[in-house]
């Protein structure tokens, strides 16, 4: 009886896992969407399912909230580009 239960629970934690990590981001925002829905905090819920907390649609792609970047602000996007000189030898 035991075993079963310790088993059970082993299956639920690899299933809650594979969801967290697996699962396309739409389905893991609506997921939290619901959730949320239900009275879990939605904060909670969408650092556990590695997703941003949404305006309270769901959704979470509307980006009304954030604060638009200054427009002649140069953008820095850290990226140093190489160039790999190749040496063909015939």
């Amino acid at each position: 009886m035991w075993q079963e239960l310790i088993v059970g629970l082993i299956v639920a934690a690899c299933a809650f896992h594979a969801c967290t990590k697996y699962l396309p981001a739409a389905w893991r925002r609506q997921i939290v969407h619901a959730l949320s829905q239900r009275g879990f905090n939605q904060e909670k819920m969408a650092k556990l399912f590695k997703t941003q907390a949404s305006c309270g649609d769901g959704c979470g792609s509307c980006g009304s909230c954030d604060t638009p970047a200054a427009p002649d602000a140069p953008k820095d996007t850290g990226v140093t580009r190489r160039v790999i000189h190749l040496h063909v030898q015939r």
